[in-house]
């Protein structure tokens, strides 16, 4: 049973293809419908956010990327780590109601609902990957690029996986237990200040405490960019940390949703 569930969930975007293309199209084009800018609002955004910190954080208090980063400025190491957490953080947001949003399509029409999870997990990564192959284009263009890139792929991926098996456990789970939409806003936010993505890790003086930090997975994720691209080096310390996690999340994320994906249409 159990080894039936993972194989639906892992083998479900492949075995219906065409479905989750006109999910992930549908909802990825909603996005801008009825938009004056349109496409403009994948720029604007982010773009908008990374100019505020900055100058809070690089104007006027000063904080300025580790040594170990050389003469990087701190808005090229904040935006190695706010891009890839951009897109983490609004699929993670907009899990609670992908369920409930399509309620009447999940009651009405027998197809296989775990492709929602999977569709809502990649269209913010499809929508945000944009701007970071933008930034990696341009810091290749300074000088920063060496063989080491060639593990961004499948970090990146890591990082999709360990999402998606959130968004599978936080949209199954607010289908009965609704306050978990407040209750995941107020996670996100907390999540992003204890990850070192606006301030180094430097800054935090006690070593007991930055060890603290190796349980945030997403520390880690970003560490990874930031030090692979910026500084050539490959911390492996975060590589054998996200690896498991990511995998664990996925498969027992996709699990969890199989298993109780039946009761959805008595509830919703």
């Amino acid at each position: 049973m159990f080894i039936t569930l993972l194989r639906q969930w892992v083998t479900t975007p492949f075995a219906n293809q065409r479905l989750f293309l006109n999910f992930t199209r549908q909802d990825f084009f909603a996005q801008f419908t009825g938009s004056i800018g349109g496409f403009l609002w994948l720029f604007i955004t982010p773009l908008a956010h990374i100019l505020i910190y900055s100058f809070v954080f690089a104007y006027i208090f000063q904080v300025r990327a580790p040594e170990e980063f050389g003469e990087t400025r701190f808005v090229i190491f904040m935006m190695m780590g706010y891009l890839p957490w951009f897109a983490f953080a609004e699929a993670i947001s907009k899990s609670p109601s992908l369920l409930l949003d399509k309620a009447p399509l999940i009651t009405k029409v027998m197809f296989p609902v775990q492709i929602i999870p999977v569709a809502g997990t990649v269209v913010p990564y499809l929508t945000h990957v944009i701007g970071f192959v933008l930034l990696l284009v341009y810091l290749a263009l300074q000088g920063y690029f060496n063989l080491l890139w060639l593990w961004l792929p499948l970090i990146f991926l890591l990082q999709f996986l360990f999402t998606m098996g959130l968004v599978a456990i936080l949209s199954a789970l607010c289908v009965f237990l609704r306050d978990l939409q407040q209750l995941v806003a107020l996670m996100v936010t907390i999540w992003f200040f204890l990850t070192p993505i606006i301030y180094p890790i430097s800054l935090v003086q006690s070593p007991s405490v930055q060890q603290l930090f190796l349980l945030n997975p997403m520390h880690s994720f970003v560490n990874l960019y930031r030090e692979i691209v910026l500084a050539g080096q490959m911390p492996s310390v975060h590589l054998l940390i996200i690896v498991p996690v990511a995998l664990l999340t996925y498969l027992l994320g996709g699990w969890l949703f199989m298993r109780i994906r039946l009761a959805f249409g008595d509830v919703l």
